[in-house]
């Protein structure tokens, strides 16, 4: 039942959709520009830089109050499933804000939601999950490459963490709890591979386009229909 509550919290998070509020704040709804995301590339393509950067703390913001709630309750309730609970929390706030059933299931890709929930998933995340990002995306400035650096890097991170009990799991069902964290946590980077699998095409065909901090980027173009 604790699964239940915790993917629940975060599925509530996670229906706030910002870019979709950002937009409507200027007039603009962010589904018939650019690739039809209701996601932060979208938003810093279609709104600009400013918008774009709170589209990403808010989208962020989301999943971090997620884990933080989860921690408080939760997480004193059940010690030694905290991080499971945890990561419930990230996949009902990513679900949700790649599927808001009011916006007939078209949300983001769930990049910067996954984000936030890294962030504050564990102190040893912090700097890797950055960098798993930034890196990539500052060097490519490939907002999809850094993405999906992102879940492998988490993934990765994630089973040694819990192989070399960084968790601090000593219970009987200790590998069983490990286990289901590394399903969920496959299943959400297979689904962000997934949201992705255009941008990947792109990637390989070297057509992808790039995303610049502090320019004027080329999206301010009505939706062809396509979510790229």
């Amino acid at each position: 039942m604790a699964r239940l509550w915790c993917f629940l919290i975060g599925y509530a998070f996670g229906l706030i959709q910002t870019a979709f509020i950002v937009g409507k704040c200027k007039g603009v709804d962010i589904r018939n520009y650019g690739s039809g995301n209701s996601g932060t590339t979208n938003a810093l393509r279609v709104l600009g830089t400013k918008a774009g950067l709170i589209v990403f703390a808010g989208d962020m913001l989301k999943a971090i109050l997620t884990t933080v709630i989860i921690r408080l309750t939760f997480g004193h309730m059940y010690p030694e499933l905290k991080y499971l609970l945890i990561i419930y929390g990230g996949a009902g706030c990513v679900l949700a804000h790649d599927f808001p059933f009011y916006m007939n299931f078209k949300g983001g890709k769930g990049i910067a939601a996954t984000g936030g929930m890294i962030l504050a998933f564990h102190g040893s995340f912090f700097l890797t999950g950055l960098a798993f990002f930034f890196i990539p995306f500052l060097v490519t400035h490939y907002v999809s490459l850094g993405s999906l650096i992102l879940y492998a890097g988490f993934l990765i991170q994630l089973v040694i963490s819990g192989q070399f009990n960084l968790f601090g799991m000593f219970d009987g069902m200790a590998q069983a709890t490990l286990n289901e964290m590394y399903i969920i946590a496959l299943f959400l980077m297979i689904l962000a591979y997934w949201q992705h699998r255009a941008n990947i095409k792109r990637l390989i065909k070297h057509e992808e386009r790039k995303t610049y901090l502090g320019r004027k980027n080329d999206a301010n173009l009505p939706d062809t229909g396509a979510r790229k």
